[in-house]
């Protein structure tokens, strides 16, 4: 149902579901009474473990409404999701080409929130190269971007979204200052309605 539709959100790298952003959009659902419309997997770091993940949920959620909010790497993922499954996303300081970005992060790596120390190898960029789509029903994203952003350069984003709905912020930071003031707008954008 498009004025119910499925939020899936998909955090960062080295992140997880107990982040700030996603427990604000979690709570926010609740208060609203969509929380059976809100989904936020912990996506395993092994990007081929989260596609197959991924697929799952959208099997699971065949025949509904669904927008992806994706944060960071997780915006990666979403753009591959709104191009295979035909959903709308929203991207908060998304990843662009991040296989060239995080190769600085070979070896040993600590999740922020739950500690555990996940090992990036080699191979791992070329399984994340695998999942870049660019988008081509601009229609369906929504690029939310802050210029403070201290992790990624918010310019190739907008670069790289350059033909979907944008909404760049001056200042903030790559957690995305403000998220909860956003909601309201991203449930709208969810439901179809274009601001």
């Amino acid at each position: 149902m498009k004025d119910r539709p499925h939020i899936v959100y998909l955090h960062g790298f080295l992140s997880s579901p107990l982040s700030k952003k996603a427990q604000e959009m979690a709570q926010w659902m609740e208060q609203e009474g969509l929380q059976d419309n809100f989904h936020c997997p912990q996506l395993p770091m092994n990007p081929y473990e989260a596609g197959i993940l991924l697929q799952g949920l959208f099997f699971k959620l065949a025949g509904e409404d669904i927008c992806v909010v994706g944060s960071s790497l997780g915006g990666f993922f979403a753009t591959w999701a709104a191009e295979t499954f035909a959903c709308r996303a929203v991207l908060i300081n998304p990843a662009v080409r991040p296989y060239e970005r995080l190769k600085d992060y070979l070896g040993p790596q600590r999740n922020y929130q739950t500690g555990e120390i996940h090992m990036i190898e080699v191979g791992f960029f070329d399984q994340l190269k695998a999942f870049e789509r660019p988008p081509t029903h601009f229609d369906r994203y929504w690029l939310l971007t802050q210029t403070g952003d201290e992790v990624l350069d918010y310019q190739t984003g907008v670069d790289h979204y350059s033909a979907c709905r944008k909404t760049i912020i001056k200042g903030g930071d790559h957690g995305f200052v403000d998220f909860p003031l956003w909601l309201p707008e991203i449930w709208g954008f969810a439901q179809g309605k274009q601001g």
